[in-house]
């Protein structure tokens, strides 16, 4: 049986999906990704979002991920299988095989591009969540559009909608939502930089990007956070942030990849137009200027810090 939304709580890295020199999906790099991350202690995956590339591949491709990760998975922990698309039909099909193959929850930006009304978006909803039996967990993310605080109260009347994954930096609203809409209603906060804030205002999990390879960090941070331990917290989000700045003027999503092979998880390459680092000199110039930059800030019990 599917978990609950609310059983889905915690820590839960947004994953990236490997490819290989060629740009094919790595069936044997995704099995290796899942391990590491499950004996990381992570509390559950986000899967095919966007940092997952999702929009790079097939929906064919999307299922065959997805099909991967629940094989490795094996129960041990939930799995949210992002079902995103600006076609209704395409993610309905995407949903249902999210649901055959064992996904606990389903997610979905919006429809995108188009510039789709308001009541085309509550459609979209409606219409993908009644397909399943599984719970939908709505999108607000600046990259698909994001919605104000009278239509995110809207969606969540959509039978089967319980919960969202709050990618924006008005925090504010996260204590709004708890209070008007329900403390039941499930809120990840999705800003890797902002996980801190969204904790202390009442997030019940945190889905990021930089959780695939620095998940010690947010691990922490989540249970001080909920401890109430501010600043043990802010400590742990001053170092993941002072990674996530760095790092984002590197190539993000190869950096993460890149710097998981140097904890033992080669999580091999993006899908262009991403960057990468294929030849063996732009990987080394990587690690020395991480190397540098752990220097320069005195950055220690870093995982992936410490292995190079």
């Amino acid at each position: 049986m599917p978990r609950k939304l609310s059983q889905i709580t915690g820590v839960l890295p947004a994953l990236v999906t490997p490819f290989d020199e060629n740009e094919a999906f790595d069936e044997g790099r995704m099995r290796t990704v899942v391990d590491f991350l499950i004996r990381r202690k992570v509390d559950g995956l986000y899967v095919t979002g966007s940092t997952g590339e999702a929009f790079m591949m097939s929906p064919e491709e999307r299922k065959r991920v997805l099909e991967v990760v629940m094989d490795e998975v094996k129960g041990r922990i939930p799995v949210i299988a992002h079902v995103g698309a600006i076609s209704t039909h395409l993610s309905i099909d995407l949903a249902r095989h999210a649901e055959k193959v064992g996904a606990d929850a389903l997610s979905s930006v919006p429809p995108f591009y188009w510039g789709f009304s308001q009541d085309q978006i509550v459609s979209y909803y409606t219409d993908i969540t009644a397909s399943t039996g599984l719970p939908m967990c709505v999108y607000n993310v600046p990259l698909a559009g994001l919605f104000g605080f009278d239509m995110i109260k809207r969606l969540a009347q959509i039978k089967g909608v319980e919960g969202i994954k709050y990618t924006a930096s008005t925090h504010h609203d996260i204590m709004r939502i708890k209070t008007e809409i329900g403390q039941d209603f499930v809120l990840y906060s999705g800003a890797d930089e902002m996980a801190m804030s969204g904790v202390a205002f009442g997030a019940d999990g945190i889905i990021g990007s930089f959780y695939n390879t620095i998940p010690e960090v947010f691990i922490d941070l989540f249970a001080a956070a909920k401890a109430g331990d501010i600043e043990k917290a802010r400590a742990l989000q001053e170092v993941g942030n002072a990674i996530i700045f760095f790092a984002l003027a590197r190539n993000p999503i190869a950096a993460i990849k890149r710097s998981m092979a140097w904890q033992g998880a080669d999580a091999g390459y993006c899908r262009k137009p991403f960057g990468n680092f294929y030849d063996a000199a732009s990987e080394e110039k990587l690690k020395a200027e991480f190397r540098a930059f752990k220097a320069e800030r005195g950055l220690t019990g870093v995982n992936f810090l410490d292995a190079i």
